[in-house]
Protein backbone atom coordinates (compact mmCIF):
# COMPACT_ATOMS: atom_id res chain seq x y z
CA UNK A 1 0.00 0.00 0.00
CA UNK A 2 1.46 3.28 -0.77
CA UNK A 3 1.97 5.77 1.36
CA UNK A 4 0.14 8.77 -0.80
CA UNK A 5 -3.17 6.39 -1.25
CA UNK A 6 -3.68 7.42 2.40
CA UNK A 7 -3.62 11.03 1.65
CA UNK A 8 -5.97 10.59 -1.41
CA UNK A 9 -10.02 11.79 -0.18
CA UNK A 10 -11.66 8.36 0.22
CA UNK A 11 -9.19 7.35 2.69
CA UNK A 12 -9.06 11.06 4.52
CA UNK A 13 -12.86 10.61 4.73
CA UNK A 14 -12.41 7.05 6.53
CA UNK A 15 -9.98 8.66 9.17
CA UNK A 16 -11.82 11.88 10.11
CA UNK A 17 -14.84 9.49 10.15
CA UNK A 18 -12.89 7.31 12.80
CA UNK A 19 -11.38 9.91 14.98
CA UNK A 20 -14.12 12.48 14.88
CA UNK A 21 -17.19 12.78 12.67
CA UNK A 22 -18.56 9.41 13.46
CA UNK A 23 -16.06 8.46 16.68
CA UNK A 24 -17.61 5.33 18.11
CA UNK A 25 -17.83 6.72 21.32
CA UNK A 26 -18.34 10.20 21.03
CA UNK A 27 -20.53 10.07 18.01
CA UNK A 28 -22.37 6.82 17.82
CA UNK A 29 -22.40 6.37 21.63
CA UNK A 30 -21.60 2.53 21.11
CA UNK A 31 -19.19 0.08 22.90
CA UNK A 32 -20.50 2.11 26.10
CA UNK A 33 -19.95 -1.28 28.92
CA UNK A 34 -16.19 -1.94 28.34
CA UNK A 35 -15.86 1.97 27.91
CA UNK A 36 -17.56 2.41 31.63
CA UNK A 37 -16.21 -0.87 32.99
CA UNK A 38 -12.22 0.17 32.42
CA UNK A 39 -11.56 3.14 32.15
CA UNK A 40 -10.77 3.60 35.45
CA UNK A 41 -6.91 3.93 34.27
CA UNK A 42 -5.51 5.63 31.04
CA UNK A 43 -3.88 2.49 31.26
CA UNK A 44 -6.80 0.09 31.20
CA UNK A 45 -8.45 1.96 28.59
CA UNK A 46 -5.33 1.74 26.41
CA UNK A 47 -4.99 -1.84 26.81
CA UNK A 48 -8.60 -2.45 26.11
CA UNK A 49 -8.62 -0.25 23.46
CA UNK A 50 -5.65 -1.74 21.56
CA UNK A 51 -7.00 -5.45 22.25
CA UNK A 52 -10.58 -4.00 20.34
CA UNK A 53 -8.07 -2.71 17.71
CA UNK A 54 -6.29 -5.68 16.80
CA UNK A 55 -9.63 -8.05 16.88
CA UNK A 56 -11.53 -5.09 14.08
CA UNK A 57 -8.74 -4.89 12.40
CA UNK A 58 -8.36 -8.39 12.00
CA UNK A 59 -11.94 -9.35 11.58
CA UNK A 60 -12.04 -6.53 8.61
CA UNK A 61 -9.71 -7.43 7.00
CA UNK A 62 -10.76 -11.44 6.94
CA UNK A 63 -14.35 -10.60 5.81
CA UNK A 64 -13.11 -8.27 3.42
CA UNK A 65 -10.37 -10.75 1.63
CA UNK A 66 -13.62 -13.47 1.80
CA UNK A 67 -16.49 -11.31 1.01
CA UNK A 68 -17.71 -13.25 -2.14
CA UNK A 69 -16.98 -16.77 -0.31
CA UNK A 70 -19.77 -16.15 2.19
CA UNK A 71 -23.21 -16.60 1.90
CA UNK A 72 -25.32 -13.73 2.67
CA UNK A 73 -27.91 -15.53 4.05
CA UNK A 74 -25.64 -16.59 7.22
CA UNK A 75 -23.07 -13.98 6.92
CA UNK A 76 -24.16 -12.75 10.37
CA UNK A 77 -23.32 -16.28 11.92
CA UNK A 78 -20.02 -16.44 10.45
CA UNK A 79 -19.00 -12.90 11.71
CA UNK A 80 -19.77 -13.61 15.01
CA UNK A 81 -17.49 -17.00 14.65
CA UNK A 82 -14.54 -15.28 13.09
CA UNK A 83 -14.97 -12.58 15.30
CA UNK A 84 -14.69 -15.01 18.44
CA UNK A 85 -11.84 -17.12 16.85
CA UNK A 86 -9.88 -13.61 16.90
CA UNK A 87 -11.14 -12.86 20.68
CA UNK A 88 -9.74 -15.95 21.76
CA UNK A 89 -6.34 -15.82 20.79
CA UNK A 90 -6.12 -12.08 21.87
CA UNK A 91 -7.43 -13.24 25.06
CA UNK A 92 -5.29 -16.51 25.10
CA UNK A 93 -2.39 -13.50 24.20
CA UNK A 94 -2.87 -11.66 27.38
CA UNK A 95 -2.97 -14.28 29.71
CA UNK A 96 0.07 -15.60 28.62
CA UNK A 97 2.55 -12.31 28.63
CA UNK A 98 0.28 -10.06 29.85
CA UNK A 99 -1.09 -11.72 32.72
CA UNK A 100 -1.65 -8.70 35.47
CA UNK A 101 -3.49 -6.84 32.97
CA UNK A 102 -4.82 -9.79 31.84
CA UNK A 103 -6.49 -10.03 35.99
CA UNK A 104 -7.87 -6.06 35.11
CA UNK A 105 -9.63 -7.19 31.42
CA UNK A 106 -10.07 -10.40 31.53
CA UNK A 107 -13.77 -10.06 32.34
CA UNK A 108 -14.59 -7.45 29.45
CA UNK A 109 -11.80 -9.32 26.77
CA UNK A 110 -14.54 -12.03 25.83
CA UNK A 111 -17.30 -9.39 25.68
CA UNK A 112 -15.64 -8.00 22.67
CA UNK A 113 -17.14 -10.79 20.78
CA UNK A 114 -20.85 -9.45 21.43
CA UNK A 115 -19.38 -5.05 20.74
CA UNK A 116 -21.88 -4.05 18.25
CA UNK A 117 -18.99 -1.70 16.79
CA UNK A 118 -16.72 -4.65 15.25
CA UNK A 119 -19.37 -6.56 14.00
CA UNK A 120 -21.04 -3.43 12.95
CA UNK A 121 -17.82 -1.84 10.48
CA UNK A 122 -17.67 -6.03 9.12
CA UNK A 123 -21.38 -5.63 8.53
CA UNK A 124 -21.47 -2.07 6.89
CA UNK A 125 -18.12 -1.78 5.57
CA UNK A 126 -15.84 -4.62 5.26
CA UNK A 127 -18.29 -7.08 3.66
CA UNK A 128 -18.70 -4.17 0.70
CA UNK A 129 -15.20 -2.86 0.65
CA UNK A 130 -12.23 -3.98 -0.89
CA UNK A 131 -9.06 -5.41 1.25
CA UNK A 132 -7.15 -2.06 2.09
CA UNK A 133 -9.75 0.52 2.31
CA UNK A 134 -11.36 -1.96 4.72
CA UNK A 135 -8.08 -2.60 6.88
CA UNK A 136 -7.69 1.08 7.42
CA UNK A 137 -11.72 1.58 8.40
CA UNK A 138 -10.67 -0.68 11.51
CA UNK A 139 -7.57 0.52 12.34
CA UNK A 140 -9.35 4.21 12.28
CA UNK A 141 -12.51 3.28 13.84
CA UNK A 142 -10.29 1.76 16.59
CA UNK A 143 -7.90 4.60 17.09
CA UNK A 144 -10.89 6.34 18.26
CA UNK A 145 -12.03 3.99 20.29
CA UNK A 146 -8.57 3.86 22.02
CA UNK A 147 -8.04 7.80 22.01
CA UNK A 148 -11.89 7.88 23.75
CA UNK A 149 -11.35 5.07 26.00
CA UNK A 150 -7.55 7.01 26.77
CA UNK A 151 -9.37 10.26 27.73
CA UNK A 152 -11.96 9.06 29.34
CA UNK A 153 -9.52 7.46 31.64
CA UNK A 154 -7.12 9.90 32.01
CA UNK A 155 -10.00 12.10 33.30
CA UNK A 156 -11.45 9.69 35.85
CA UNK A 157 -8.00 8.78 37.21
CA UNK A 158 -6.59 11.97 37.36
CA UNK A 159 -9.79 13.23 39.40
CA UNK A 160 -10.22 9.78 41.15
CA UNK A 161 -6.48 8.98 42.11
CA UNK A 162 -3.77 12.13 41.52
CA UNK A 163 -1.91 9.89 39.32
CA UNK A 164 -1.83 9.46 35.22
CA UNK A 165 -1.04 5.54 33.56
CA UNK A 166 -0.45 3.92 36.59
CA UNK A 167 0.94 0.63 36.03
CA UNK A 168 1.86 1.52 32.64
CA UNK A 169 4.79 -0.82 33.03
CA UNK A 170 2.57 -4.06 32.93
CA UNK A 171 1.13 -3.10 29.65
CA UNK A 172 4.24 -1.53 27.80
CA UNK A 173 7.32 -3.07 29.96
CA UNK A 174 9.61 -1.46 32.30
CA UNK A 175 10.92 0.97 29.83
CA UNK A 176 7.89 2.62 29.93
CA UNK A 177 7.38 3.17 33.69
CA UNK A 178 8.25 6.89 33.01
CA UNK A 179 4.52 7.22 31.75
CA UNK A 180 3.74 6.36 35.54
CA UNK A 181 2.95 9.97 37.19
CA UNK A 182 1.67 11.74 40.34
CA UNK A 183 -0.20 14.41 38.91
CA UNK A 184 -1.39 15.60 42.36
CA UNK A 185 0.82 14.24 45.48
CA UNK A 186 -0.96 13.07 48.32
CA UNK A 187 -4.50 13.21 47.04
CA UNK A 188 -6.93 11.14 48.69
CA UNK A 189 -8.97 10.83 45.41
CA UNK A 190 -12.46 11.02 44.60
CA UNK A 191 -14.20 7.71 44.90
CA UNK A 192 -17.26 8.61 42.16
CA UNK A 193 -14.80 8.96 39.62
CA UNK A 194 -13.35 5.46 39.67
CA UNK A 195 -16.64 4.12 39.72
CA UNK A 196 -19.03 3.39 36.52
CA UNK A 197 -21.24 6.38 38.02
CA UNK A 198 -18.03 8.94 37.20
CA UNK A 199 -17.64 7.32 34.13
CA UNK A 200 -21.06 8.04 32.80
CA UNK A 201 -20.20 11.62 34.56
CA UNK A 202 -17.11 12.07 32.44
CA UNK A 203 -18.42 10.88 29.43
CA UNK A 204 -21.27 12.89 29.50
CA UNK A 205 -18.84 16.06 29.65
CA UNK A 206 -16.62 14.31 26.58
CA UNK A 207 -20.19 14.03 24.07
CA UNK A 208 -21.28 17.27 24.99
CA UNK A 209 -17.75 19.57 24.61
CA UNK A 210 -17.85 17.21 20.83
CA UNK A 211 -20.87 18.56 19.87
CA UNK A 212 -20.33 22.33 21.07
CA UNK A 213 -16.91 21.98 19.34
CA UNK A 214 -18.85 20.39 16.09
CA UNK A 215 -21.36 23.80 16.64
CA UNK A 216 -18.81 25.97 16.32
CA UNK A 217 -17.31 24.48 13.37
CA UNK A 218 -20.42 24.69 11.42
CA UNK A 219 -21.28 28.21 12.41
CA UNK A 220 -17.83 29.40 11.14
CA UNK A 221 -17.90 27.62 8.10
CA UNK A 222 -21.95 29.08 7.24
CA UNK A 223 -20.60 32.52 7.94
CA UNK A 224 -17.64 31.81 5.63
CA UNK A 225 -20.11 30.42 3.12
CA UNK A 226 -22.30 33.65 3.52
CA UNK A 227 -19.73 36.69 3.65
CA UNK A 228 -19.73 38.45 0.25
CA UNK A 229 -17.25 38.60 -2.26
CA UNK A 230 -14.77 41.33 -1.61
CA UNK A 231 -15.26 43.93 -4.28
CA UNK A 232 -11.82 44.26 -6.56
CA UNK A 233 -10.00 47.18 -5.98
CA UNK A 234 -9.86 49.52 -9.34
Amino acid sequence: MKLSLLFSEPYRKIAKDGLWDNNVVLTQNLALCPLLAVTGTATNGLGMGLATMVVMVASNAAVSANRHLIPSEIRIPIFVLLIAALVTLVDIFLNAWMHELHKVLGLFIPLIVTNCVILGRAESFASRQALMPSIWDGFMMSVGFTAAMVVLGAAREISGAGTLFANASVLLGESFRFMELTIIPEYKGFLLMALPPGGFIMLGFMVAAKRLLDKKAAEKSSDIEAAPLAEPQL
